[in-house]
C-alpha cells in the first residue's frame, strides 16, 4: 500500500514522501496514529495544500522535544526487581515500567516513546533509547538490581551476578596446618603432641 508520510518515520522516510508499506502496518500503525495518509490523488492534493502548515507544526513539535530532551538525556533510573542467582528476573521489565520510573523522576515520557527491541529479563546495566519526536531521540541508563546496594555496585562496574557466583562456589575451606599428620584431624594432632611430651618427660 502506498502512503504519504505526515512525519519522519524511522527506516521509512521523511515528511511528504510517498512510500510503499504492508497494508497491516498502514492500517494498524501509520494511519490511526496520523503518521501517514493513503496516497490517493485527493490526499496528495490535500497534503500539498497543507504542506507548509504540516511542516511548521512538525518543526514546532521538534523544538519542544529538543527542549524536553535536556531533562531526559543521560538520565539513570534504578529498578529493584527479584531475580534468581543466575541474574534472571522473575518476570521482565517493559516500556511501561521505564516510563513510570522516568515520570516519577520528573521526566515527561510516555511508554510509546521508549524504544525496547525486547523486554529486559536479566539484572544489569542497559542503555535504552527514548524517541521524544521522530527526529529527536536520547539515551537513558537503566540499572536493574535486587537491592539499592547492588545497584550501586553495578553502577561502579561490578558484575554482581559473577561476584555472587564466585561467592557461591567458594564454599567452606579449612585452615591448612603444616604440622598435621595425614589422616588426623586438628584435635587429634594436639592430643598426639601432648602424649609425645608426656612420654619424653617420663
Amino acid at each position: 500500500m502506498d502512503v504519504i508520510l505526515l512525519e519522519r518515520v524511522e527506516k521509512l522516510g521523511n515528511i511528504g514522501e510517498i512510500v510503499s508499506v504492508k497494508p497491516g502496518f498502514a492500517r494498524n500503525f501509520l494511519l490511526p496514529r496520523n503518521k501517514a495518509l493513503r496516497a490517493s490523488e485527493a490526499n496528495k492534493k490535500r497534503f500539498e495544500a497543507n504542506r507548509a502548515h504540516i511542516e511548521a507544526e512538525n518543526a514546532m513539535k521538534r523544538d519542544h522535544a529538543i527542549e524536553d530532551s535536556k531533562a531526559v538525556e543521560g538520565k539513570s533510573v534504578i529498578l529493584i526487581r527479584q531475580a534468581s542467582n543466575t541474574g534472571q528476573l522473575y518476570g521482565s521489565v517493559a516500556t511501561r515500567d521505564l516510563a513510570e520510573a522516568l515520570t516519577e523522576d520528573g521526566a515527561k515520557v510516555s511508554r510509546n516513546q521508549i524504544i525496547l527491541d525486547r523486554p529486559i529479563k536479566a539484572l544489569g546495566l542497559y542503555e535504552v533509547r527514548v524517541a521524544l519526536h521522530p527526529e529527536v531521540s536520547v539515551t537513558i541508563k537503566v540499572n536493574i538490581a535486587r537491592s539499592p546496594e547492588e545497584a550501586e555496585l553495578q553502577a561502579k562496574g561490578v558484575d554482581v551476578t559473577a561476584d555472587m557466583f564466585e561467592r557461591d562456589n567458594a564454599g567452606f575451606t579449612e585452615d591448612y596446618d603444616p604440622n598435621a599428620e595425614p589422616g588426623l584431624a586438628t584435635d587429634e594432632v594436639v592430643a598426639a603432641e601432648i602424649v609425645e611430651e608426656d612420654t619424653a618427660e617420663g
